[in-house]
């Protein structure tokens, strides 16, 4: 592995602190992703409020550029806080979330307008007009009709949940160059549905689109009472509505995930992949919750769906724990781990392989925490360039004030 990049590198952290959401690349290899904090915004706590970074290579050297620094104006309309990275739109433009700040200080979703050499933000939705309407939104990805869809982790009309509603699912619809926001579902702690969506969605061909919540499920008793979490289904109806669908609940049972934070992901045969926080089958470690999982969820011709734990963390050995990332390839499976490794915290990078029908694991790297590696990889999947190198974050770590590093790994 190779940090090619170290984050609070100038005054102040003007570049940028604590990388959070992955990076993506553009077609000439540069990559590009965001910052929760640092930056020249005001307002907030630890130094600047997020910015959206651009690293570009040059004769095999990597040069950061800020694009955008958040709480640029007054009351942070132009929002604070972005932690879940940046997808492009066909024309080049990049498109994000803000956890917080906007006109009502509950997140925003932006644009960021390529010009000559530079980027202009726009502001595309605030979130919390009211106090039933979604807050802190998650990632977002564009729909084959050109509308943005994602989660939101509070908000909605949801009772019983920690505080002003259990989330919800939204689209954003363009019309005329206006966007606006639509709730698709509204989750609700009700013993059925899940609640807390804390990741993206995916589609599938037909327009379904799928993903989890940290929380809820069919045993709300499970889990301290949150209930274990969950993998749903949403499908629009000929009248605008969308109906959901519970895929999988998942149970503290010794043997199956709990917390799902991360979102699902496809492979070619239709099969859903994702991990899971905790749980698991080393049940008395990691504070006695298990240590996590990779899970396969399989359709049957019932329209059912059946599990398989394909393989359980533990936290004795280099394994790592908490997995909060999953790529899923034709050749394996790879991820990361937030915490973990051969150096007991800072996390790994890990390839599942199967033979026979069983999975083993691979660590790639365990990260260090060196004062020059990073530490704590982001909850964000790795993105791979032509050449099959792949590129991901730490929150922390690196040689500049534990600000976090962008990484490469190489076959």
């Amino acid at each position: 592995m190779k940090t090619i990049y170290s984050f609070c590198s100038s005054a102040n952290c003007a570049d940028g602190t604590g990388p959070s959401g992955g990076v993506i690349l553009d077609s000439a290899g540069n990559l590009y992703g965001t910052t929760a904090w640092g930056g020249t915004g005001q307002s907030c706590s630890v130094g600047g409020c997020g910015t959206v970074f651009e690293l570009i290579l040059s004769n095999g050297t990597w040069t950061e550029k800020v694009l955008y620094s958040f709480c640029s104006v007054t009351n942070c309309t132009d929002g604070k806080q972005p932690s879940v990275g940046v997808i492009f739109d066909k024309a080049g433009n990049l498109y994000g979330t803000t956890y917080s700040g906007g006109a009502y200080g509950l997140g925003t979703i932006f644009e960021l307008i390529r010009g000559n050499g530079s980027w202009t933000e726009k502001v595309l939705y605030s979130f919390g007009a009211t106090s039933v309407y979604p807050a802190s939104p998650g990632p977002i990805v564009f729909g084959k009709d050109g509308n943005l869809y994602g989660t939101t982790s509070a908000g909605g009309t949801g009772q019983g949940c920690f505080v002003g509603g259990c989330g919800t699912v939204f689209e954003l619809i363009q019309r005329n160059g206006q966007w606006t926001g639509k709730v698709l579902h509204n989750f609700d702690h009700n013993g059925q549905d899940g609640f807390d969506p804390a990741a993206g969605v995916t589609f599938d061909s037909a327009g379904n689109l799928y993903s989890t919540t940290a929380s809820g499920g069919t045993d709300v008793s499970d889990c301290n009472g949150y209930g274990c979490g969950t993998v749903f289904e949403l499908s629009p109806g000929t009248n605008g509505q969308w109906t959901e669908k519970l895929l999988h609940s998942f149970y503290n049972n010794g043997t199956d995930g709990t917390a799902p934070y991360i979102g699902v992901v496809f492979d070619s045969a239709g099969n859903l992949y994702g991990t899971t926080k905790t749980g698991g089958a080393a049940a008395n470690e990691c504070s006695f919750e298990g240590c996590g999982t990779v899970y396969k969820l399989s359709p049957a011709a019932n329209g059912q769906w059946t599990e398989k734990i394909l393989y359980s963390f533990f936290l004795n050995g280099p394994s790592g724990v908490y997995p909060n990332s999953l790529v899923v390839t034709a050749r394996a499976l790879y991820g990361t781990t937030g915490s973990g490794g051969i150096y007991t915290y800072p996390g790994t990078i890990f390839e599942l392989t199967s033979a026979n029908g069983q999975w083993t694991e691979t660590v790639l790297h365990s990260f260090s925490d060196s004062g020059r590696d990073g530490a704590y990889p982001d909850a964000a999947s790795l993105v791979a360039d032509k050449a099959g190198n792949g590129y991901g974050a730490t929150s922390q770590g690196g040689s500049r004030q534990q600000g976090g590093v962008v990484y490469e790994i190489t076959q």
